[in-house]
């Protein structure tokens, strides 16, 4: 009976000044709004880099040129890559380990599809080995051949991102593009993969090896090296066999001068969290201030509150209320402040939630749910506390002189 009288007490005290306790409980809903949302946006970021990373294949390798060791040799004596370092791979490695190698060279220019005018995020000129590496698949049409990197033939694979821009509902196979002043069939569209919020991996026109170095880049050096390992488990033995044959192309007798870097998925997926989970709990402690503010908003209230019904705290004293039980209203209006502001806050995160931020899709974490509510609920009892100890602590005769 005591509860329940305390309870309705707290709430009447609460909806005397309504507009005083929304603005508090708003306080605490974006406190905990915001934890929710900017961990789930961490979180998210997460996920898509996970997805993108895992997408190109666990078994996947990537040869770049450049100095493993830091800068151990001079910029001007390493050995850029080039497709005979590719060939090696290919013809002096250890099949059981690679299953197959595609040089790569990245550029950049301007599609042009009748009056259509657009420029793709990458330009990749590789060989046909390259869309099994990368994970990729064909939607409509099919791959380019071996065949048509031997004829240096212009032909093209689009990412669906870019068929949507240059064609829209348009069937892209057969139609001809303009690239850098070079006219390209369409022979395939790949599979959407999908953004990770940073990059979009289906912007991109992918062709011939060679078609791509005799209209862009020249015949030289190539950007990268993709190494598909016979499997998975085979990846550690296709980097040694990578090491070995590129220290022997490059005539390097110490393997920590090589001139070369070679990077796996999975120790790319781990820095990759790694740098993540900072993120996320760099952001989880930015919200956490604002839950912080909410409760230093929630003792300013109670304190004016306590004032201003300093006279009806006097009186209920004087009738013989205890101490406990004064106590216990102010607790329990502030805490009721913290709980229906927390609801809403979890309300208005979980719908904040199904929307893209910064072009990252949030993915909620349900810790954070609870752990918010709780920590906001526990910030009302906490910032509570001292003005209903203040309040609880008034003498009846001073509370009743009180203007």
């Amino acid at each position: 009976m005591i509860l329940w009288q305390t309870l309705r007490f707290a709430v009447g005290g609460l909806a005397a000044n309504k507009v005083r306790s929304a603005l508090t409980m708003l306080g605490v809903l974006i406190g905990v709004a915001s934890v929710i949302l900017l961990l789930a946006v961490g979180n998210g970021s997460s996920v898509a880099v996970k997805d993108s990373i895992t997408s190109l294949g666990t078994n996947s390798l990537t040869v770049s040129s450049g100095s493993a060791a830091g800068g151990a040799r001079a910029a001007s004596s390493v050995k850029k890559l080039t497709v005979a370092d590719a060939k090696a791979l290919a013809n002096d490695a250890d099949p059981g380990a690679i299953k197959s190698v595609a040089p790569v060279v990245t550029t950049t220019g301007t599609a042009l599809y009748g009056n259509i005018s657009y420029s793709p995020g990458s330009i990749v000129g590789t060989y046909p080995a390259y869309f099994e590496t990368s994970n990729q698949k064909v939607a409509k049409g099919e791959y380019f051949t071996n065949d048509d990197v031997l004829g240096s033939r212009k032909v093209a694979v689009l990412g669906a991102t870019t068929a949507k821009q240059l064609f829209d509902a348009e069937d892209p196979v057969g139609k001809q593009i303009v690239l850098g002043g070079t006219p390209f069939t369409v022979v395939g569209v790949l599979q959407a993969k999908g953004g990770s919020g940073f990059t979009d991996p289906d912007d991109v026109v992918i062709a011939p090896l060679p078609t791509v170095q005799n209209a862009f880049t020249g015949f030289g050096t190539v950007n990268q090296i993709l190494v598909q390992a016979a499997s998975a488990d085979s990846t550690t033995a296709a980097q040694s066999e990578i090491t070995r044959v590129l220290l022997a192309s490059h005539a390097i007798a110490d393997p920590s001068k090589a001139d070369f870097r070679i990077t796996n998925q999975a120790s790319l997926l781990t820095a990759r969290e790694s740098t993540t989970k900072t993120f996320t709990v760099l952001l989880g402690a930015v919200a956490a201030i604002s839950l912080l503010v909410g409760g230093i908003g929630i003792t300013n209230i109670m304190l004016v509150t306590v004032t201003e019904r300093t006279r009806e705290i006097g009186i209920r004293k004087a009738l013989g209320a205890p101490r406990a039980v004064i106590l216990g209203q102010f607790l329990t209006e502030s805490t009721l402040l913290s709980v229906i502001g927390a609801g809403l806050g979890v309300a208005a995160g979980m719908v904040g939630s199904h929307f893209s931020i910064v072009g990252i899709k949030p993915v909620v974490i349900p810790e954070s749910v609870l752990g918010a509510f709780g920590i906001a609920v526990a910030i009302g009892l906490f910032f509570g506390s001292y003005p209903a100890n203040r309040a609880a602590s008034l003498r009846p005769i001073d509370a009743l002189r009180h203007e």
